[in-house]
This record gives structure tokens, sequence and C-alpha cells, in this order.
């Protein structure tokens, strides 16, 4: 605890108020009034020439102690090198702008035109234009922003063109450097949470420079993805009071140590040569410049969040960021940390027997035999007797792909927060989140379409789990629901709203940088998707980054024990965590998949079209042309019929998927393939986290 005197002084000097440092223009004219060099006088003040630049551009200000240091050298430099009236500061450059308040969930801009680098004898290219300007104020405690891709010249690549010098040879150097100079980081995305920690990125030249091998090379280091504990770089993290999280030095290792007070200790590394990067995820970003390579960084961490690993752990990431599990509450008069509202808390909830998968210890220790929820996605196609002459006569099958499908299906859903309660004859309530035993093998459903209750399509044969958006569309359908058994939870909420929010708001954002918006018309729509991807790769790739954090993310929330030397009903680290939730998962693909089959029926019943094959988000239709326009439901004032599939850019409409020839798809469907996987011209994946 502190004594009254140092509370008394603390507070004195906060009344008093730190000395005002003169603008950023006139500390440059000061020092060249005295003829000392920018490099001279980082060498005086212990820094690097760069943070002299920058302080001198007002990009960022010094801090304690190099801060007295240089108020004192610049006073100094004021009473022997006193302005001339004659030649005043120009105004513009008088005073550095106040910046803008640190917003709880700020918005998500693109990196702005990048500024030059100053340095006359810079190698180093400059990024390039972004798509659009930077319209927020960075946080003042970041001057830099959230990331900076490091070069092996000792050049670290930051957002809106920013170039910093960092003079770190070693790893724990650049630990040193990047928390006490780099001015990386970026601010909680929630006024209860914890700000992102810095991200350095290191292209293979500078990981050789940093003693790091310029790929993983053992038999040993390949299969864990992690350096060996006797490696010398592990070695030198351990002899520096450092450490690494139990995943170790891989592709994505975190150095840390405890925090002192409420200030984190701790930086991110990701290595591209390691494959940090997954193609999939982030096509193409590995081998580009390091400036570009920064700027498509950049705008993903400005948008969603600071990158923390794969795509699907940064999707599992911002959940918490957006719902942190604790919040400041009074007690007895004191601040104390308690639970936040509307979050998952803190301690892992084991699931229903139901809910869970085969090898977790619920499963295991009970001896459950009662069966499990199998709510995934549509993998269906329909049975090729089932096609009429006037469909296979038509030319063409076309394939539509909603966007975003499973995040469209996490807009306001509700789903349960607290521990599952085991009820026997539950009354239905579809208000209520929950797995549900009931029979729906009597209802008797068109063929031509998949059945809404099961991932593959075909009728149920019996009693089965259900999550609630299952059994609320049989009852939407005007079928009696009478579950047998149930395990419901009592504590509900929309957990992921903020989640949806953010991710929808970067995903529309990213497409209109691409030239596609939601003023378009359908036919200019379907022209601008044709070659968004060209118009900038840089941009496409945090499309497609954006794209696969949302199903990460949702994978994530049922991840899988890993490993050889896994043996069912032991607990794996996935499990341990608040995050792990499957219950959650169900109800998102249940709710995308209610979502399909509604639109699936609606078609019909205003176009009379059926569908040929489903695969998750993608549906193939029969069709007497090679575009959308030419099968999908308009009015005769040209604007799409609501209820049924509508193109554009926002999460749930769809775009077009591909073309193939009718005689294509019925000859894939013949040899039981589904059409909807192959019509885009390759396989589809569905990275969920798994």
């Amino acid at each position: 605890m502190p004594t009254e005197d140092e509370l008394f002084a603390a507070v004195d000097a906060l009344l008093t108020g730190e000395p005002e440092m003169p603008p950023p223009a006139e500390r440059a004219r000061l020092r060249e009034a005295a003829g000392i060099t920018q490099a001279r006088l980082a060498q005086v003040l212990q820094t690097t020439t760069q943070s002299v630049k920058n302080w001198e551009a007002g990009r960022s200000e010094p801090r304690p102690p190099r801060r007295q240091a240089y108020q004192r050298l610049l006073d100094a430099w004021t009473a022997q090198y006193p302005a001339r009236p004659s030649e005043p500061v120009p105004a513009a450059l008088s005073s550095r702008p106040a910046p803008a308040a640190p917003s709880a969930a700020p918005s998500s801009p693109a990196v702005a035109e990048p500024a030059v680098r100053a340095a006359a004898t810079s190698r180093r290219p400059a990024a390039k234009k972004a798509a659009k300007p930077t319209t927020t104020a960075a946080d003042p405690r970041f001057p830099h922003g959230p990331l900076a891709v490091l070069d092996g010249d000792g050049s670290a690549y930051a957002v809106d063109g920013i170039v910093l010098d960092c003079p770190a040879t070693t790893v724990i150097e650049l630990v040193e450097w990047t928390l006490k100079e780099s001015g990386l980081g970026a601010a909680r995305l929630n006024r209860s949470g914890k700000d992102s920690d810095p991200l350095i990125v290191l292209t293979a030249s500078a990981a050789v420079k940093l003693g790091l091998p310029e790929r993983l090379e053992g038999r040993e280091e390949r299969r864990s993805l992690r350096l060996g504990e006797d490696h010398p770089v592990v070695k030198q993290v351990a002899r520096a009071k450092w450490q690494l999280t139990q995943r170790g030095f891989g592709p994505w290792a975190r150095i840390y140590r405890k925090a002192q007070g409420s200030a984190r200790q701790c930086v991110q590394l990701a290595l591209l040569s390691w494959d940090a990067l997954d193609a999939r995820s982030w096509p193409g970003v590995a081998d580009m410049a390091p400036a570009d390579v920064a700027r498509v960084l950049g705008v993903y961490a400005q948008r969603v969040i600071t990158p923390r690993g794969s795509t699907a752990v940064s999707g599992l990431e911002l959940m918490t960021a957006l719902r942190p599990p604790t919040r400041a509450v009074q007690e007895n008069g004191a601040w104390v940390s308690g639970h936040n509202p509307g979050s998952l808390g803190t301690e892992p909830l084991d699931p229903a027997p139901p809910e869970a998968i085969a090898e977790h210890p619920v499963v295991v220790n009970s001896g459950w035999t009662g069966g499990f929820l199998n709510e995934e996605a549509y993998q269906w196609v329909r049975d090729p007797a089932l096609l009429s002459d006037e469909e296979c006569l038509l030319p063409y099958a076309v394939g539509l792909d909603l966007n975003t499908a499973f995040l469209a299906a996490a807009a306001r859903l509700v789903v349960g927060l607290s521990a599952p309660d085991h009820f026997h004859r539950p009354v239905f309530n579809k208000k209520i989140p929950g797995s549900w035993l009931a029979d729906l093998s009597h209802i008797d459903l068109d063929p031509r379409l998949p059945s809404p209750f099961t991932p593959d399509g075909i009728r149920p044969t019996g009693p089965a789990w259900y999550q609630t958006h299952t059994l609320a569309y049989a009852e939407e359908l005007g079928h009696d629901v009478h579950p047998v058994e149930a395990y419901l939870r009592r504590e509900t909420g929309a957990y992921l709203d903020p989640w949806h929010d953010r991710l929808k708001t970067a995903y529309v954002d990213t497409l209109a940088d691409l030239g596609v918006t939601a003023d378009l018309t359908d036919a200019e729509f379907l022209a601008a998707m044709e070659h968004h991807k060209q118009a900038d790769p840089a941009m496409a790739a945090v499309l497609s980054a954006i794209k696969a954090t949302v199903k990460g993310g949702i994978g994530k929330l049922r991840e899988r024990p890993q490993g050889r030397t896994y043996r069912d009903g032991d607990p794996w680290p996935a499990m341990q965590r608040p995050t792990w939730r499957p219950d959650i998962r169900a109800a998102v693909i249940s709710k995308a998949r209610v979502n399909m089959h509604r639109k699936l029926a609606n078609m019909v019943k205003l176009t009379g079209l059926y569908p040929l094959a489903v695969l998750s988000d993608c549906v193939v239709y029969p069709s007497p042309g090679a575009s959308p326009l030419d099968f999908l439901p308009y009015a005769a004032s040209g604007k799409p019929l609501m209820g049924g599939f509508r193109l554009g850019p926002t999460p749930g409409l769809a775009k077009l998927e591909g073309v193939q020839g009718m005689a294509w798809a019925v000859d894939l469907m013949e040899k039981g393939l589904n059409p909807a996987r192959h019509i885009k011209g390759g396989d589809a994946v569905l990275d969920d986290g798994e």
C-alpha cells in the first residue's frame, strides 16, 4: 500500500501538471538551430533516429524518463535560440491535434494513404495507397497502430505507411523495443475488456536475423509446430525472465511477463515463413512486400481485431473482447472484479450429454447412450429420379451462395449463458434455448426439398435431439411438437450480437472498398462481384480473412481434442475455456439451416423452382439462363420479391457462386456427388476450426 506522503506527492504532481512540450515543428527548429542532427540527438537520448523523427513530426510523444530529459534540452535551446517574430511557427504545425477519446467499440477505417519515409538513404519501398483514408484519430497511447511487419534490415512497417527503425538483434531486444519504444498496440473493444497486445510480424529475413530458423525444419518441430525447449532462443527467453504460453514458440508466439498493476507486458509474434498466415484464409498475403502485409493486417486489426493466431482463434478472441467475462463492480465501498452480465463468465461449463461429443468426460464418465445433437449445415442432393423432364431440358445449373450465412444466423440469436438443467416431459417453448428430445419422423414434406430437420436432408426415422430453432421451425410449418426430454438454460442472452455487428460492418465496408456497395442494381452487383478480387488483392485478402473469421470462430465453439496421445474421457485444453460451448455452435447452425430451408420453400411458392443440391450456404438451381437474374423472383416494378433468395452485399443475401451446364449437374447427381461442392470449379471447404 502507498504511504500518505506518496499519495499526496502524486496528487501535487497531478495538480501542478507536466511542463508543456514545444510543438513538433518548434522542436525541429530548435534542434536545427543548435546544429544537432536527429541521429546525434537520438544517441544522446538513447533512442532511435526514427523516434526523434516521430517526435518532430507529431506522430508520437516521448515517454518518461526520456520526456523529462528531452524537455530539459528543449528548454535550454529555447533560451538560446528564441523564435524570431518575423519567423513564426506555421499555424498548421504549431501544435499537435488533440486525439479523439478512444471509443469502447471504435469504428474500423481502412488504412490511410501512407507517408513516404523521410530518410534520404532509405532503400525501403513505400506502402501502396489504401482504398480510402483513415477517418478516426489513433489512440494516443498507440500512435503507430496495432502492429508492424519487421524485415531483415530493421525496418518495422506499421499502418498508415509509418516505417519505424527497430535496432533489435535478438528476440528479447525486440520484445523490449516493442513495449517501450514502438508505440504499438490497440485500445480495448469494450470498456471492461483489455487492450490488444502489440503484434510484430517477422519476415523470413527478420527471423534469421533474430536467431530463429527460416523454417521449422526438424521432424519434431514440424510435427509440434514449435521450437524445441533446447533451442537457443527459447533458452534466451527463459533467462531474461520472460515466458511463453503453453503452445510454445511456434508460428504464433506470445512472450509475456505477469502484469504489473494494470500494465500488461505481452508481445505477440507471427512468423510468415512458418506459415502463420494460412493461404486459405489470407490468400497471397505471405508473399506480399512487408508494407503490403502491414496494410492487410492493419485493416483487419482495425475492423475486426488484432490477429492472435489463425482466423478461427481471432474469431473466438473477438467474442471475448466484445463480451468480457468480468467488469468492475462496487462491493462494500471498494471496486472489485465481478461477473459481466451477458457474458459467458470466467469458468467453463459442462455441456449437457447430448450437446457434447463422444470423447467428452461428461459422456464417457456417465456412460451416456442417449444420442447427440446433429445440428450441422446442409449436405443434400435431390434424388435424380425426382427430376422432371422440364428441369432436365433447362440448359444451365446456377449456384447461389449466401454471404456469411453463419454470421446472418448469429444476429439477435438468444443463447444459453448458464449451465443446463434437465427436464422430463417439458412443454416446448421456442423462446428457451436448449436441446430437446422429440420425434419429428411423422412430418411428411415434399421430397424435392431437403428435410429441415437433418443435415443430409433425409426425413428423420425416429426420436432425436434438436436445438430450439429446429423445433420452432417444425411448429412454424404447422406441426405439433411434444418433447419427451430437454436440457434447458435459465439464464439467456444475445451473446453474439456485438460479434455479429462488428463483423457485419467489417464485411460490408471491405466489400465497399472493392467497389461492391448496397446501392448497386442486381445486374451491377453481379458485374462488380465478378471482378472485385482483381480490384485490390490486398483488400480481397482482408475480405477472405473476415469470412474465415466467421466460420472459424463458430467452429471453435466445439473444438475437438487433438494429438496422437489423446484418450477418450481425458480433458483437452479447448474444453477448459468458457467459450467451449457446443450448444451455441448448434444454435447458430440450426438457425442457418432453418433460414436456408425457409428460403427454399418460399422459392417454390414464388417461382415453382426446386433446388438440385445444397451444401452449407450454397444452393444450385436449374435455370433457363446463365445468370441468377433468369430465375430469381422479381415484382413487375423490377424489385426483388421478399422471402426468397435476393442478391446483395450484406450477410444473408446471395451472390453468384458458379454456373455449369445442366447435363454436368445431372451427371454428378447420378454419381452421388454434390453439384454445389463443384459448381465453382473447385472443392468447397468448411473451415470450422475443428
